[in-house]
């Protein structure tokens, strides 16, 4: 037996099986407490998103040296379309001393103001965020919102600025891991009962990427808590997804191949043995794509981005250990009953030769060249829909799939007020250059005006208003022109923050990642196939099947964005999660596939084996696609454009890769390649001797 079969026979031996299943065990019980913590040890504050290199968070860190606390401003605005009276007036002032003792708020209330068409007034309320991010902007909010409707006499109020945005984005992802949770577990039980057809099977590959999340998400805790791993709600929750998502693909594929295999062997432990031997090759390739990928994005200038590649690597780490020992001894363990009804005895033959895989197969095969070139070209059109692509990021107003208070009172205040009110600049300089800063600030065009600068051992801060709204090109425009002028007075060492300039920033560093990650992506995931095929060829090619899979459904998405959803454009950051989840996540199907075709490739040559890998791997890929796809459009249950858009277009490629890209173009250019697909290896029935078979069993 070769080392790599005595490894495979670890998790699966008649002891060594209740030793692995005692292990987990004790893993999972000292997870659950641990598990529990990660929410508590999220960081939501602004510079975990931010990029770690720029200006505006530069701002954001120089200024707590003025303020103890990070603080955001709520701005309450009221409305009267009549004109603000007396009365109105002296209910806002009344207002305004309540809200000074609401929660969280942090500073002197400032207003009430009126605005020039007497129409309305806004108040501006500066609220403590806390070691909690915008989690802690909610119950001070709600208090606003609640003091501000309570005694309105007639006027309509709403709570707008970056705190009102805060706290609605806040209630947005509020009990977004529960949900998430309870959304995809619902997904993968009803799709694993679909696919075993067996009213028990389903619970062991469930159970045990339910018992690698609470490990995963242990591990994190403690490494966020100990070692400075930064995690917030964004990388929490497509943790949730990614784990039970890809745990049950690698669950369903060595399933399959074990309940292939007990058709074959006698002894349960044989046949678990062979499949792990056989499979467990391709799980191990395919998660390191998807691991690899991920670690790819610490290379980000975003910090969100650059968090979320070693959360989302840990989480996968885990789930393939927990499917390569776990899974096997369970399912040695409770034996071949599992399987009831359809139970795989010995001896019996394997429906998959003969199944709708065989068949579809057996088509493409008539006519390989002609199926591939058309289905190729189909991809291409789809693709057309990329010139409508807008990724460069949301406004406010369209952050949201609804349209919460904080977006309707940005509104009024923009129709009433300068555009910039309520979020303004923040410029920090040098105490003796601040008052020529303040000149060039105020001068600048598109700056309605500034605040008298708050000065502090040497170093000196200033708010200026901007005359557009924050999140408009012209605002972010002026940022620019701002930085400009301001950097080139002598001495100040001037740097400009504030909301539009986070904006501003965090779409530059994403397109800056956009054009590092995605090449390295690329790089990584074609020297892993190379390894793994021993070609270079096969390799090429499903780099560039799945580059088209991952434009087709971009493409697609961008138009049901556009025309469907009535979305205003897409994130920042959005082409580089797509591509990264559909990249690491879509070439694990044709890891799955090739490995088959060219282990059968080796007795019967890549035409027949092109068709065979198909028939036995065509079932199981399609219910792992289904999973893994109906897990990510989960995302799409939060009220949040960018994770709905993530969501869509993951589950649409992950689908595309599925059905048509690895089923239909891959197998097609495979036989039309035919034994050229494995340059510069040689494989076929003369070239290579059959493989070594684990536990003595033989291939029939």
């Amino acid at each position: 037996m070769s080392p790599s079969a005595k490894l495979a026979a670890l998790p699966c031996g008649r002891r060594s099986k209740w030793i692995v299943l005692v292990v987990w065990l004790v893993l999972l019980i000292a997870a659950v407490p641990l598990a529990g913590k990660l929410t508590g040890a999220e960081n939501n504050e602004a510079t975990s998103w931010l990029p770690g290199n720029a200006e505006s968070t530069e701002v954001l860190d120089a200024q707590r040296a003025f303020f103890p606390t990070d603080t955001a401003q709520a701005v309450v605005v009221y409305q009267r379309d009549s004109g603000i009276t007396v009365a109105d007036r002296a209910e806002a002032v009344r207002d305004a001393a309540a809200f000074a003792q609401a929660p969280h708020v942090a500073g002197p209330v400032i207003g009430p103001q009126v605005s020039a068409d007497g129409k309305a007034m806004q108040t501006v309320v500066p609220i403590d965020i806390g070691t909690g991010g915008f989690n802690d902007l909610k119950p001070a909010v709600d208090s606003l919102r609640a003091t501000a409707a309570e005694n309105s006499l007639g006027m309509t109020t709403h709570v707008t600025g970056p705190a009102g945005i805060g706290a609605d984005e806040s209630e947005a992802f509020a009990g977004i891991d529960g949900t998430l949770l309870f959304a995809t577990v619902a997904v993968v039980i009803i799709l694993l009962l679909l696919t075993y057809r067996s009213p028990v099977l389903w619970l062991l590959p469930l159970l045990s990427a339910g018992i690698a999340l609470f490990v995963a998400e242990a591990v994190i805790y403690l490494l966020a808590a100990h070692a400075g791993l930064t995690v917030n709600a964004q990388s929490a929750g497509i943790l949730i997804v990614l784990v039970l998502g890809a745990g049950t693909d690698y669950a369903l594929l060595l399933t399959a191949r074990y309940r292939e295999e007990l058709r074959r062997h006698h002894d349960r432990h044989e046949a678990m043995a062979f499949a792990l031997h056989r499979a467990g090759p391709a799980i191990l390739a395919s998660s390191a794509t998807v691991i690899v990928s991920m670690l790819c994005l610490l290379v980000a200038e975003m910090n969100s981005t650059s968090g979320l590649g070693p959360v989302c690597a840990i989480g996968v780490l885990v789930a393939l250990a927990a499917m390569l020992t776990l899974l096997p001894a369970a399912l040695v363990i409770v034996g071949r009953w599992v399987f009831w009804p359809v139970r795989p005895a010995y001896g019996t033959a394997e429906p998959t030769r003969t199944g709708r895989w065989a068949h579809i197969g057996g088509w493409i095969g008539q006519r390989p060249r002609k199926v591939w070139i058309g289905t190729g070209l189909a991809l291409a059109v789809c693709s057309l829909g990329l010139v409508s692509l807008n990724a460069n990021g949301l406004s406010t107003a369209d952050t949201f799939t609804n349209k919460p208070d904080s977006v309707v009172g940005q509104q009024v205040l923009v129709a009433h007020f300068p555009g910039g009110t309520g979020a303004p600049l923040t410029i920090v300089s040098t105490a003796d250059g601040v008052a020529r800063v303040r000149v060039t600030t105020a001068t600048t065009p598109g700056v309605s005006g500034t605040t008298p600068p708050l000065v502090k051992n040497g170093q000196a801060i200033f708010q200026a208003t901007l005359t557009d709204p924050p999140d408009s090109q012209a605002a972010k425009d002026t940022v620019d022109r701002v930085r400009s002028a301001v950097h080139a007075v002598p001495g100040a060492q001037a740097r400009v923050g504030g909301n539009t300039a986070v904006i501003l920033d965090a779409g530059r560093a994403a397109s800056h990642d956009n054009r590092v990650v995605i090449p390295l992506v690329l790089v990584v995931v074609l020297l892993i196939l190379g390894a793994l095929l021993r070609a270079v060829v096969a390799p090429l090619v499903l780099i560039a099947t799945v580059v088209l899979s991952y434009a087709a459904a971009l493409g697609i998405s961008v138009f049901v964005f556009t025309h469907l959803f009535h979305f205003a454009g897409q994130d920042n950051a959005f082409p580089l999660f797509v591509f990264v989840f559909l990249v690491a996540l879509g070439i694990d199907y044709n890891i799955f596939l090739m490995t088959r075709v060219r282990e059968e490739a080796a007795h019967r040559g890549t035409r027949a084996g092109a068709i065979a890998g198909l028939a036995a791997t065509g079932g199981v890929i399609t219910s792992a696609g289904l999973i893994l796809a109906s897990t990510f459009a989960v995302l799409g249950t939060l009220p949040v454009v960018a994770f709905t858009e993530i969501g869509f277009a993951v589950a649409l490629g992950v689908l595309l890769d599925t059905l048509v890209v690895r089923s239909v173009l891959v197998t097609a250019i495979t036989m039309d390649l035919d034994h050229r697909m494995w340059w510069p290896s040689r494989v076929g029935p003369r070239a290579e001797s059959p493989p070594q078979v684990a536990v003595g069993s033989e291939h029939p």
